[in-house]
């Protein structure tokens, strides 16, 4: 994480702060950033060919109060972050009712997961991930509420 650090202040960003080793990075840019920029970088500086998922703080905002799951416990949910949004057919072919008590929910470039048998065992990222072959990369909820935190600090 030192080293994705040093390459986002080498790039031009300010205040940049990693999270633990996750992959995260909550950065200040002093113009538009492009995920292909950034991606670019990475395989420049890494030799690592990585798809980069971006999110604004008010996008961040919208991604946590749109949660779909209220009143569920922060150790059941997840939220994947989508390279894209979905099509609406795609979205309305799921069938994730079989696999309850777990459900999934997709708003935008967002699929949020309630797993209340955790993460480990589950089937539903996989099958959704199956259904809508967009690259994914999934937090769980206290990772989210985190880099919100970063983001607003």
């Amino acid at each position: 994480m030192p080293q994705l650090k040093a390459l986002f202040e080498a790039e031009g960003f300010l205040d940049v702060r990693t999270l633990i080793q996750s992959g995260n990075v909550v950065f200040r840019g002093t113009s538009r950033v492009t995920e292909k920029s950034l991606e670019k970088a990475i395989a420049d500086h890494f030799g690592l060919e990585v798809d980069v998922m971006v999110r604004t703080t008010g996008q961040m905002k919208k991604i946590v109060a749109d949660n779909p799951f209220p009143k569920a416990a922060a150790g059941a949910l997840a939220v994947g972050f989508m390279k894209s949004a979905p099509g609406r057919a795609a979205v309305n072919a799921l069938d994730v009712g079989r696999f309850a008590p777990e459900d999934a929910v997709v708003v935008g470039t967002e699929v949020y997961f309630y797993l209340p048998n955790g993460m480990g065992r589950t089937k539903v990222p996989a099958y959704v991930g199956r259904q809508i072959p967009i690259s994914t990369t999934i937090r769980n909820w206290n990772t989210t509420i985190r880099l919100l935190e970063m983001m607003t600090a």
